[in-house]
């Protein structure tokens, strides 16, 4: 019998290839959604910048007028002791926080809110960002990093500005011992499938290519996804 292949151990995120959550400094969302910050806004201060092993970008703590402490992404250019404003009223300035009726068209924004009031739940990865691209009655339209487009309710929130830390990617890695540190917490090093045995992968074998075709259905199990995954067409483009 042949062993589990790798998508079939990763599954759909596993704790062997996640980050342990003791190692969160904090979960990271937007204060409450009071009335303050749908009438007026609510002020803030940058008071530390922290590395979270559990994010791909850098976080800031922010302390509001309120005595609220807030882990927040840091966007690009933020520095300690800078003013962080919350609700409609506040600047368009890099690292607010606002409902995106009031933030004008073509503005980066990030960790945006996909109901009202839940905190953000998407472009909040180390470098993204999305645009607002339209407003429609009480719907605004935003690109998302993929270039997809999605419309959402006017009071949902978003940060302005691009997530810190894009160039963590162009770092050079230099050495194995640092490679191992990176993906400890991933399935690595990867293996080709070709290069494997037969019992191993649909693809392994002595030949040292696929026995059979490489294109999957998007319908097909993890186990089975290898290859090429709902493919339109192989091959080179003729002229």
């Amino acid at each position: 019998m042949g062993k589990r292949l790798t998508t079939q151990r990763r599954g759909k995120g596993s704790n062997i290839f996640r980050v342990p959550d003791h190692l969160a400094v904090a979960d990271v969302k937007f204060r409450s959604y009071d009335k303050d910050e749908k009438e007026n806004l609510v002020k803030g201060v940058v008071v530390d910048l922290i590395d979270d092993p559990t994010k791909t970008a850098v976080l800031m703590k922010v302390v509001t007028e309120k005595n609220e402490n807030l882990y927040l992404i840091a966007p690009e250019g933020i520095a300690i002791n800078d003013e962080i404003e919350f609700g409609a009223n506040a600047k368009i300035k890099i690292g607010n926080v606002l409902p995106l009726s009031k933030i004008p068209d073509g503005t980066p924004i990030y960790c945006v809110e996909l109901s009202p009031g839940d905190g953000g739940k998407f472009i909040r990865s180390a470098g993204s960002v999305g645009y607002v691209i339209s407003h429609a009655d009480d719907k605004v339209t935003i690109s998302l990093p993929s270039k997809k487009t999605k419309v959402l309710n006017g009071l949902c929130r978003a940060q302005i500005g691009i997530v810190s830390c894009g160039e963590r990617t162009e770092k050079p890695i230099l050495k194995a011992g640092r490679a191992e540190k990176i993906f400890r917490f991933k399935y690595w090093p990867v293996v080709r499938g070709v290069k494997m045995s037969a019992y191993d992968h649909p693809h392994g074998g002595k030949e040292h290519h696929p026995g059979k075709s490489t294109i999957v259905p998007r319908s097909a199990p993890p186990g089975q996804k290898v290859g090429l995954i709902a493919a339109r067409r192989v091959g080179r483009k003729k002229k």
